[in-house]
């Protein structure tokens, strides 16, 4: 059984972080999603995967390699333009050849992996199983209807009035008559090859299409909120790990990691929260649910239940919550008078202020 992991898109809702960096390589717990979807392939026992890419191919390629730090063997499958998931099939025909495999989004988030939907799969004579999970507010995903004994009788695509509230999760496995399917149905309203029309075609011609139900907790990583949930779930399960330097006039309280290289004078960091190695964190005060990427710099500051990639430095800003700070950033206090906020922001960026 192979893999096909999608890792292009453009990341519209990330923005502005995702106009300089792949949305599938935004950290959580200071680890990227990517990593996490990876590692759920390996521990299902797959370890051929393809890797489709788009505009941020050469950042996705650098940080994955020829996957042999996940115990996997990686090939890369360029996508010119996105057009649609069951496009992303199509080009990778020849990877794919005849052989069943798993279809991963690259920026889900599954806390329990995808060991169980594989096993499921395998074990039965299916050729697609659809990973659900039950939601709040259907009518913002892909929906599936069930038949008595699970089969997947009808899907809709954000529907005005759903009829279920099961909402597609981004994880699939499919037999070889995927692609059949592919083929035989042509670009939706918005220009795209859809995996649901794929889907649909499969239940129309008399294929075994079931589901799968998530076991755990998931999350599509496509919004602020849900990249900073899916920190504190992982933060939730880390455990106290302290290599850095911290000197005795710092209190760290919880179960907090703390990588080589750092350095903790005067401050209070309370957990769950991971410090990336060779930061320096000084007169600060770093709440619970927080990651702090390497090489970070934090100066007379506070900041809880946010992400901070590597690079980046606050200096004198009290605080700061809720955030998600890209690298290579400064945040610093204005001085002087009038009482003012003076920034400089790029396209698509979203800034709160005190008045």
């Amino acid at each position: 059984m192979k893999a096909l992991v999608l890792a292009g898109g453009k990341g519209t809702r990330l923005r502005p972080l995702t106009h300089t960096s792949a949305k599938q390589l935004v950290p959580i717990a200071n680890k990227p999603v990517l990593y996490y979807g990876l590692d759920a392939i390996r521990d299902a026992g797959i370890t051929s995967v393809g890797i489709i890419v788009g505009d941020t191919a050469r950042e996705i390629r650098e940080a994955v390699g020829d996957g042999s730090r996940f115990g996997l063997e990686v090939t890369y499958i360029p996508q010119e333009e996105p057009l649609g998931l069951a496009h992303c099939v199509l080009i990778a025909r020849q990877f794919l050849a005849d052989e069943p495999f798993v279809m991963y989004l690259g920026d889900n988030f599954l806390v329990d992996g995808i060991t169980d939907l594989v096993d499921a799969f395998r074990e039965a004579d299916y050729d697609a199983q659809i990973l659900l999970t039950k939601v709040a507010e259907p009518q913002f995903y892909g929906v599936a209807e069930l038949g008595p004994d699970g089969e997947i009788v009808g899907l809709e695509e954000k529907p005005e009035h759903p009829r279920s509230d099961l909402a597609i999760v981004g994880v699939y496995t499919f037999s070889p008559a995927i692609h059949e399917a592919v083929r035989s149905i042509r670009p939706s309203a918005r220009g795209e090859l859809e995996i649901t029309d794929a889907i649909t075609w499969l239940i129309d011609n008399g294929r075994r299409v079931h589901s799968h139900f998530v076991g755990g907790y998931w999350k599509d990583t496509g919004r602020l909120q849900d990249m900073l949930e899916c920190n504190r779930i992982v933060l939730e399960g880390i455990e106290r790990s302290v290599r850095g330097s911290v000197d005795g006039f710092s209190e760290i309280t919880g179960r907090v990691v703390i990588e080589p290289g750092v350095i903790v004078e005067n401050s209070v960091i309370r957990g769950p929260a991971v410090i990336g190695a060779d930061t320096k964190i000084n007169g600060s005060y770093v709440g619970p649910y927080t990651s702090i990427g390497e090489g970070c710099v934090l100066e007379n500051a506070e900041v809880e239940y946010s992400i901070i990639l590597g690079d980046s430095a606050i200096t004198g800003v009290s605080g700061l919550t809720y955030s998600l700070i890209g690298r290579n950033v400064e945040v610093t206090r204005a001085v002087g008078v009038p009482n003012m906020n003076q920034l400089m922001v790029g396209d698509h960026s979203k800034i709160q202020v005190r008045a």
